[in-house]
């Protein structure tokens, strides 16, 4: 039965985790979560991370400029799963950046978040290797305790953990996971590798009953993704050709690929069909044949949907077009979870 780690391990030693665990079958299957196991990616964002970064720092006047930003970088391009603190710095450096959005700014009189705090913050993670998340944030806040700014960003973070709570785990998980996830159990073990927080991912996992499957759970407060699989592999002595990644992002693919793993995509918008499929390539991977043409070939369609280029950078860019093209998802997410929600229609 897997055992929740502590509280207080997780706050002081998250790292530590890694290092005990223990290995019981010849191969290691990452996988991953938000938009891998269940489509609770868009839920997240639109209806949690996005409003609640508005309402902190007060940018509703700029709503449409800050969604459909925000929404390419963590959702719909090359970054997409990556932490909640790139994201926020992808997102104001191109605020920041913008012409249209500094024009709108100026009319408006709205004030754009500093940068330089995201920035600091993440390279105290960095020079430290730490991950980045709450416990990380706060032990950075202790050494700048008089600086405002972190604090808002603290309680952004701390807010939006709060509210996922009452979001995340009413989705239910893509379809044919339940019995890919008993397939992979008889022969690997199964490591939760995400930059969701370890809580999160616990509760996810085991509201839905797939916690039975879980050798160990790895969340933001213990690193990168590459730094997981780096130490699962390390210490549980997996071969390369041994370990396999399952996860809907680049940063999925780059953890496993600096790692010299495997890689099998959940591609976004056909995820049930990935799941379908997954059983048969599992099986070429069990006997070593999945990697070389096979895997690249899905890797390549995979990449097709995740673009690098932001829109606002593309010839004949209209901004109320882009905005409109997910619409509809917005619209969708607020009527199913918040009818109430103060949400921008164009």
């Amino acid at each position: 039965m897997f055992e929740k780690l502590a509280k207080q391990k997780l706050q002081e030693t998250p790292q530590e985790y890694l290092k005990t665990f223990e290995r019981t079958k010849d191969f290691l299957v990452a996988i991953d979560t938000d938009g891998c196991i269940a489509d609770n990616m868009n839920a997240k964002q639109i209806l949690i991370f996005h409003p609640l970064y508005m309402e902190f720092y007060q940018l509703w006047e700029i709503e449409s400029y800050f969604r459909e930003i925000a929404e390419f970088y963590n959702l719909f391009s090359v970054h997409r799963g990556c932490n909640r603190f790139l994201a926020i710095r992808y997102t104001l450096n191109a605020l920041h950046s913008r012409q249209d959005v500094r024009n709108e700014v100026k009319k408006l009189n709205v004030t754009l978040p500093e940068i330089k705090p995201v920035e600091q913050y993440i390279e105290f993670c960095r020079k430290n290797n730490y991950g980045m998340g709450n416990v990380s944030l706060d032990q950075f806040l202790s050494t700048r305790v008089f600086d405002s700014g972190l604090y808002k960003l603290s309680g952004w973070s701390q807010a939006v953990n709060k509210a996922l709570e009452y979001i995340v785990d009413k989705v239910q998980p893509f379809e044919n996971v339940r019995e890919c996830l008993e397939i992979i159990y008889k022969h690997a073990d199964i490591a939760v590798i995400s930059q969701t927080p370890y809580e999160d991912l616990f509760n996810y996992w085991n509201t839905h009953g797939l916690l039975k499957y879980v050798k160990v759970i790895c969340g933001q407060e213990m690193g990168s993704k590459t730094y997981h699989i780096e130490m699962l592999k390390k210490v549980g002595k997996y071969s390369d050709e041994a370990v396999l990644m399952v996860g809907d992002a680049i940063g999925d693919f780059e953890a496993v690929k600096k790692n010299n793993g495997l890689f099998y995509p959940v591609v976004p918008g056909n995820e049930n069909d990935s799941w379908k499929k997954f059983p048969e390539v599992f099986e070429l991977f069990l006997t070593g044949k999945y990697h070389g043409e096979l895997e690249q070939y899905l890797i390549g369609e995979f990449s097709k949907k995740l673009p690098d280029r932001p829109p606002w950078q593309t010839q004949g860019y209209d901004h109320t077009a882009s905005y409109r093209k997910n619409q509809e998802i917005r619209k969708s997410l607020y009527k199913q979870f918040n009818p109430d929600g103060r949400l921008l229609i164009l």
